[in-house]
């Protein structure tokens, strides 16, 4: 399962450390973060100690408003909990009974200068982020028109060389070889390389290429939303294949469906003015517009007079 230590956390978001216990592996699971105002009046029910806790100043004035013997039951009664952490919003002072309660239970305290909300959000995003659902496939992640094209296939089938001519044509190269897919939220997914290998395109023959020295920063993107799938397979006479396409076909990727096309390669086809084709009609049907579907109804209609 994905986690993010509690060292990460205090280094991407620039914390301010009041305590951290010393030699303590800490692990950060939860996506959700909580607000323990509740917790601070008393009422632990349903506590979700398992998030990263994030007093505001709301929860700061109530917890400042109350005598000394009460706020120190009530912070050791908090801090008793195995948190990840606590997190004072806003810049505000540290009650010497949450550093005690902290010291007493080894769980770290933090601060932030960033006003509650826009803390809030900023954590969300970065604990999604990094603890969201992670796939790697073999293929090619292109951007093509503004659509994130995967395309897939087997070993030698062509698609980096089908890349480099998309690159060529002023398309833009995400990922080559190993796709690194993560789920951002239940309907979407985002490609993109794994950092050793980010920008670099293996070619058969020749051999490695740096896409971004060879064709400038406007070849590449670091990652894309993927929106379509490009499965690349030997010509077989004896499969039929969709000539009109009316059956949309998916893939499941992470629990996502994603739209999928198979074309089949075949001496002479230019693959690159078809995935050109592919993305364009995809855009299209995104839009609202099915060119199938409109031909479809045309032949219908031309069969009744």
């Amino acid at each position: 399962m994905a986690f993010v230590t509690i060292d990460e956390l205090i280094k991407d978001l620039q914390l301010e450390v009041i305590y951290r216990p010393e030699k303590e592996e800490i692990n950060i699971r939860e996506t959700d973060i909580n607000r323990p105002g509740l917790q601070l009046a008393g009422f632990y029910k349903y506590f979700a100690y398992e998030r990263v806790q994030v007093v505001g100043k709301v929860e700061w004035t109530y917890f400042d408003s109350i005598c000394k013997e009460v706020r120190k039951k009530r912070a050791e009664k908090l801090f008793s909990h195995p948190v990840p952490c606590v997190v004072i919003a806003r810049d505000l002072g540290i009650h010497n009974e949450c550093l005690e309660a902290a010291e007493k239970f080894g769980r770290p305290l933090l601060r932030t200068k960033i006003s509650t909300t826009k803390f809030i959000s900023q954590l969300t995003n970065y604990l999604e982020d990094k603890l969201a659902p992670v796939i790697t496939r073999h293929g090619v992640l292109v951007d093509v028109y503004g659509i994130g094209i995967l395309i897939m296939g087997e070993s030698g089938i062509g698609k980096s060389e089908t890349a480099l001519e998309l690159i060529k044509r002023g398309h833009r190269l995400v990922a080559d070889d190993a796709v690194e897919i993560k789920k951002k939220d239940n309907d979407s997914l985002e490609g993109s390389a794994p950092e050793v290998i980010r920008h670099f395109m293996e070619l058969r023959g020749i051999g490695i290429l740096d896409i971004q020295h060879l064709y400038g920063v406007g070849a590449v993107r670091d990652k894309k939303k993927i929106e379509l799938v490009i499965e690349m397979e030997n010509w077989s006479p004896d499969k039929q294949y969709d000539r009109l396409g009316m059956d949309e076909e998916f893939i499941e990727i992470l629990g996502v469906n994603v739209y999928k096309i198979t074309i089949p390669i075949k001496p002479g086809r230019n693959l690159a003015m078809i995935i050109e084709a592919a993305a364009r009609n995809h855009r299209q049907k995104r839009m609202g517009y099915n060119a199938a579907e409109i031909l479809n109804n045309r032949l219908i209609k031309n069969a009744m007079k």
